[in-house]
């Protein structure tokens, strides 16, 4: 792994549980926030969008194992910064989200990088917030707040794909023209 790799990893690392305790906090201190569209979701909403992608870069330029060390990172450290009732929701809605986020993304990564993240972070969008609202809120408030979470998850992921296409273009290494 070169070294502007490991960087990168490590800046996905540490961003993707920077997310993770900002959802937490956010939505410790402001509770329901609109997301658009006459939709409320948790404030914590789109840093958790971002902890999604920020997952699948982590992945990419880390590997599986150590994404699991930085979910369980993220959890522990959740219980710093948010209500144990939320820390605790995260951490469940977290692991399980993240642990299908792997089913799905990897196998579509060899395919197609955006198709990978968007597909990922659908299902582990609607996951995590089924998860997660469930315990922290009760059950019944996840059809209330379903569609509002996907919102506010769909931006962060748009944000990414826009921020990764970027990144990715100029990341790649020119291609060399033979006899220039």
């Amino acid at each position: 792994m070169s070294a502007r790799m490991k960087v990168g990893g490590a800046l996905a690392a540490v961003g993707f549980v920077a997310s993770i305790l900002l959802a937490n906090w956010l939505t410790t201190k402001f509770g329901f926030v609109s997301v658009g569209f006459g939709f409320t979701a948790t404030a914590g909403t789109f840093a958790a969008g971002f902890a999604l992608a920020l997952r699948d870069a982590t992945q990419d330029t880390l590997g599986r194992w150590p994404v699991v060390a930085v979910i369980v990172t993220g959890a522990a450290l959740s219980f710093a910064v948010a209500d144990p009732f939320i820390a605790v929701a995260s951490a469940t809605a977290f692991l399980v989200s993240e642990m299908t986020d792997f089913a799905i993304y990897t196998p579509l990564r060899k395919r197609t990088w955006a198709g990978a993240v968007i597909a990922s972070n659908t299902v582990g969008a609607i996951i995590d917030t089924a998860i997660f609202i469930g315990i922290a809120f009760g059950l019944s408030a996840i059809s209330g707040a379903m569609l509002g979470q996907l919102v506010g998850k769909s931006w962060a992921t748009i944000a990414y794909l826009i921020v990764g296409t970027v990144a990715r273009a100029l990341l790649r290494k020119p291609k060399h023209t033979q006899g220039a």
